[in-house]
């Protein structure tokens, strides 16, 4: 798999794992490199990259739900070196949850365990929208997608100055939610793999209940941390979750 498709900053040739990021609705690979640092030994940092930004900015975004489910799956089938460890961030957090569902269908290797990250558990029935009630939609305005990243720290202060990045990030962050919003829970699902769930103490993203829902699908070694902070923790806590999540199932 192209370096552009799957990023690692530091390679060790002595791991015996990898942890493996998704990105959430706007970000990209990026948004992990900070964790190199931190990563626990044995562990090596992977972040895969959604087509349409980073090294893959050239390439169409991904028009759907399973046009994204089916990159990151080519993305994670290429990891075939060791175990990893999944994790994903809001819309990565169920798009981890999503693929190791279809892996696992398919009798293909999967990740060891999941962490899910800020987000609630699907069922039938259930949109992405609801999901995420405290999210923007597809159809909210500029200001208002500009206004989100801001305040969440997805958008540097330096793009705000620079139209060109600006309208990037809007763009990216409008095509990340369309394809959120196209995912459909289709029957009902559980995963008997380690689980570890982790949500804001003051999120308003997702819904409240979202602890006592994801132990209805994660059905096997389930734990559900509750960390400072709201849908990103606090940078504190951010930036220590490596150390918390990387020894999950070994």
């Amino acid at each position: 798999m192209n370096d552009t498709v799957v990023v690692r900053p530091n390679r060790s040739a002595h791991a015996r794992q990898d942890l493996v990021c998704l990105p959430f609705c706007g970000g990209g690979a990026g948004a992990y490199m900070g964790w190199a640092s931190a990563m626990p030994p044995g562990t090596d940092l992977a972040a895969v990259c959604y087509p349409g930004r980073d090294g893959r900015y050239m390439e169409e975004y991904a028009h759907d739900w399973d046009a994204l489910a089916e990159d990151a799956i080519a993305a994670l089938t290429s990891l075939t070196e060791r175990p990893y460890v999944l994790f994903g961030h809001s819309l990565g957090g169920l798009l981890a949850f999503d693929v190791t569902v279809r892996l696992r269908k398919r009798g293909a290797p999967a990740p060891r365990s999941l962490v899910l990250s800020a987000v609630g558990a699907p069922r039938p029935g259930l949109s992405a929208r609801d999901m995420f009630p405290g999210t923007p939609w597809v159809e909210s305005s500029d200001e208002e997608l500009v206004e989100w990243m801001q305040t969440f720290g997805i958008l540097p202060d330096y793009a705000l100055d620079d139209s060109e990045l600006k309208d990037m990030a809007v763009e990216i962050m409008r095509a990340d939610l369309r394809v959120r919003d196209s995912y459909e829970c289709s029957e009902e699902v559980t995963i008997d793999l380690p689980v570890l769930l982790l949500t804001g103490e003051e999120d308003t993203v997702i819904p409240p209940d979202a602890g006592q829902q994801w132990k209805k699908v994660a059905v096997g070694e389930f734990q559900h941390d509750l960390l400072p902070g709201a849908h990103f923790y606090t940078p504190d806590v951010w930036s220590s979750l490596p150390s918390r999540m990387a020894s999950l199932g070994s």
